[in-house]
């Protein structure tokens, strides 16, 4: 990697750094060929604990949510994918509601946005799933498994996603805002146009991490009785005490889709970083 810097004489830096990428094809080839071969070892690791592969193919589609419930509802990795949505749009906009007032010159707003972060940091998500589900019927409302679930972990990951949007915020330079100013721009026109398509270039690659890791922390949501890829693999698992196939099975599902999230999360890594590559 190789960067390049238009300086001031002061040393302040007036344009951001270009990144060239001089890794070429076979670069890319050598990698490829070590991932082939970690996934063959990986592959042969996993066979030597002679897996029932057939028992694996029946509960499979249910794993995979190709299969409906008795009642006609989604299960298995439709469930878990139907959670993450809501729960990622929530979370967004949660986080950049409490990254603007953590940013504002309010108290009230400043106080409310610590206050939530740190709690919601501070304490454990299946504590705060507990909290919602078992917590809210002793006064008053009784919510589903379901909506607790995307409740929790959207409070949650809003908290995380807080400090992501402030210091992507904090990265654009101020004199980007003045010439905004300068432009007759309103103060909401300054932060939708100019400097959040700035800070995504900043914001997308943890932003991406956190929504790989709610994937995984969806898991959680078992412990109500939510028929997701965890909860039917330790079902399966344990009516015919075949753990293994079950949990191996319930790995290799969340791993696909983590790398699906992954795959989308260097798209938008390279549409925003279109200006900073040659």
């Amino acid at each position: 990697m190789a960067s390049e810097t238009i300086e001031t004489a002061e040393g302040g830096t007036l344009l951001p750094p270009k990144v060239t990428d001089k890794r070429g094809r076979f670069f890319q080839l050598r990698v490829a060929g070590v991932w082939a071969v970690l996934l063959a070892l990986f592959v042969l690791f996993f066979l030597s604990f002679g897996l029932d592969f057939p028992f694996i193919l029946d509960k499979f589609p249910a794993l995979a949510g190709f299969r409906l419930t008795k009642d006609g509802f989604i299960q298995g990795a439709a469930l878990t994918l139907f959670v993450c949505f809501f729960a990622i749009a929530a979370s967004i906009v949660l986080g950049l509601l409490s990254s603007l007032a953590r940013l504002s010159n309010s108290a009230l707003f400043y106080g409310l946005s610590t206050f939530y972060t740190s709690f919601f940091r501070g304490t454990p998500l299946l504590v705060q799933i507990f909290l919602i589900y078992l917590g809210l019927p002793q006064i008053g409302p009784v919510p589903a498994a379901i909506p607790s679930g995307i409740i929790a972990l959207s409070l949650n990951y809003g908290a995380y996603l807080s400090e992501i949007f402030r210091s992507g915020i904090l990265s654009v330079p101020l004199g980007q805002r003045e010439a905004g100013a300068s432009l007759g721009l309103h103060r909401l026109q300054i932060m939708w146009k100019i400097v959040l398509p700035q800070a995504m270039r900043i914001v997308i690659p943890p932003t991406g991490s956190q929504f790989i890791a709610m994937l995984k922390d969806s898991s959680l949501i078992s412990v109500m009785g939510v028929w997701e890829i965890m909860f039917l693999a330790q079902s399966f698992g344990r009516a015919s005490y075949r753990y293994i196939e079950m949990l191996t099975t319930a790995a290799l599902i969340y791993w696909i889709l983590s790398f699906m999230f992954e795959m989308v999360q260097a798209r938008l890594e390279a549409h925003y970083g279109r200006g900073y590559k040659r």
